[in-house]
């Protein structure tokens, strides 16, 4: 059975930081991981993907040098670190595990930041 179970979204004050933690069970052969993220009556964003190996990563514009994507292959654990939140941070943060077969979605965990 597959499963992407999230965990560490929460609420924060501006300059706060969170920790969010992705763990994939059932799937094998994971290429690429990533963290995309939704606010209300906007559409899906990426927010930072990483490579099979962890050797490369990618971060939109918007949260480069805030953010940091990282991955336990070991584990089948993707992680997004969220330093210097600011409120427009404020969103649904699913995780994205791609296989080249197929893509996965965890459930979504909501981060909120106010000012």
């Amino acid at each position: 059975q597959v499963q992407l179970v999230e965990s560490g979204g929460g609420s924060v004050q501006a300059g706060g930081s969170l920790r969010l933690s992705c763990a994939a069970s059932g799937i094998f052969n994971i290429n690429t991981m990533g963290w995309y993220r939704q606010a209300p009556g906007k559409q899906r964003e990426l927010v930072a993907g990483i490579s099979s190996s962890g050797g490369n990563t990618n971060y939109a514009d918007s949260v480069k040098g805030r953010f940091t994507i990282s991955r336990d292959n070991a584990k089948n654990t993707v992680y997004l670190e969220l330093n210097s939140l600011k409120p427009e941070d404020t969103a649904v943060y699913y995780c994205n595990m791609r296989t080249i077969v197929k893509d996965y979605w965890g459930q979504g965990t909501q981060v909120t930041v106010s000012s």
